[in-house]
């Protein structure tokens, strides 16, 4: 099912198909994804999305919105593709968590402007800022989201420097949420260094 490139209807699973191979497909995500995310303080999860990753989103909006139409499968590719990244970037689906409801709508307001002050970096080269939310505006005068698409564009001397084994680091510098992870855990690094290609 993993190939590279931009996911086509040829790729997805019919809905029956699906339904009877979603355990196993599931269990395989849930194993895949363990890899890909990262926690960065208490209430940040960047989750780096492949074509794997989207692959189940796909088939998962497919089944739940019970949708087998071409247009509507057309439509569910064009939304989720622009996720997987390009094999110069990584794209990533940022989660911003507090439980408590009155505490979530308390530091979205203080966190204004957070999902611009995310970064990466490649061993001793500049950190690369997100570009956030290219599809919609999420946040608004009052308030961010609690979700955010970013995409951090690296150039060849990044990618080069990833590929000869840099160590990977992320953060985010926002006045009201500083967190650093350096150096990104193993299973990680090995996993982003796949998404350059």
């Amino acid at each position: 099912m993993q190939g590279s490139g931009r996911l086509t209807r040829a790729d997805l699973l019919p809905l029956e198909r699906y339904a009877a191979e979603r355990p196993a497909f599931r269990e395989r995500i849930i194993r895949h994804k363990a890899d890909r995310q990262l926690s960065l303080g208490a209430n940040m999860t960047w989750c780096f999305e492949d074509r794997l990753t989207v692959q189940y989103q796909i088939q998962e909006m497919l089944r739940v919105e019970r949708i087998f139409e071409p247009a509507g499968i057309a439509d569910e590719l064009a939304a989720y593709n622009p996720l997987i990244p390009d094999g110069s970037n990584w794209k990533v689906t940022l989660l911003i968590e507090f439980p408590d409801p009155a505490v979530r709508a308390e530091r979205l307001r203080q966190l204004i402007g957070v999902e611009d002050r995310c970064w990466v970096r490649v061993g001793d080269c500049a950190k690369v800022y997100a570009i956030a939310d290219e599809d919609l505006e999420r946040e608004n005068e009052d308030k961010t989201s609690s979700v955010h698409f970013l995409r951090f564009e690296l150039d060849q001397p990044m990618v080069d420097a990833a590929k000869s084994g840099a160590a990977l680091a992320a953060g985010c510098d926002h006045p009201r949420y500083h967190e650093t992870m350096a150096p990104l855990p193993e299973p990680l690094r090995l996993s982003l260094l796949a998404d350059l290609h």
